[in-house]
């Protein structure tokens, strides 16, 4: 149910064209102040209006940038971002407090939980890492990757970052 949560609030995000300009929407006029204050109201984060990072050395190997899309707005912990990795880029090591939900969205990655096997993420491929999961994810050595990655933190923690994953590691 939660996975099927998290695809439809992405499907809601990616038609909207979910960026950090926001833009509010007044209320149906068939609501009544009450319910209006209590829901909040809808906004439109415009495409294009952050600027894209570069996903700094301490956490990536390699050439990443990282378009955010959206920041948690409570009392959703949950934030999003759009992740290109050039080929041979990668993250660190890192876990998540409430765990993480990868969707490919362009070409071809690799992503490794600790102990187990260097698996191929595509296009299309939803990965879902479990709460506190030691893993890494990134391009393949000759091909670029580009992910969604929806993220939920835990007193403004989404991820806890940890060494550096070696070109050995990498090369298995």
């Amino acid at each position: 149910m939660r996975i099927r949560m998290l695809g439809v609030t992405l499907c809601l995000l990616l038609a909207a064209g979910a960026h950090a300009n926001t833009t509010t929407l007044a209320q149906a006029p068939s609501w009544s102040p009450a319910t209006s204050r209590e829901q909040g109201d809808l906004r439109i984060s415009r495409a294009g209006s952050q600027p894209s990072a570069r996903g700094p050395a301490d956490f990536f190997t390699g050439s990443v940038r990282v378009d955010m899309l959206f920041s948690a707005t409570a009392p959703s912990r949950m934030s999003g971002g759009n992740v290109t990795f050039e080929p041979g880029a990668r993250s660190a090591w890192h876990t998540h407090p409430v765990g993480q939900v990868l969707v490919v969205t362009a070409g071809m990655g690799w992503v490794q939980r600790e102990g187990g096997p260097v698996e191929e993420m595509r296009p299309g491929d939803v990965i879902w890492i479990p709460p506190g999961l030691k893993h890494w994810h990134g391009a393949t050595a000759t091909t670029g990757v580009t992910h969604l990655a929806l993220t939920e933190a835990v007193n403004g923690q989404p991820v806890i970052w940890l060494e550096q994953v070696s070109d050995e590691q990498y090369r298995r």
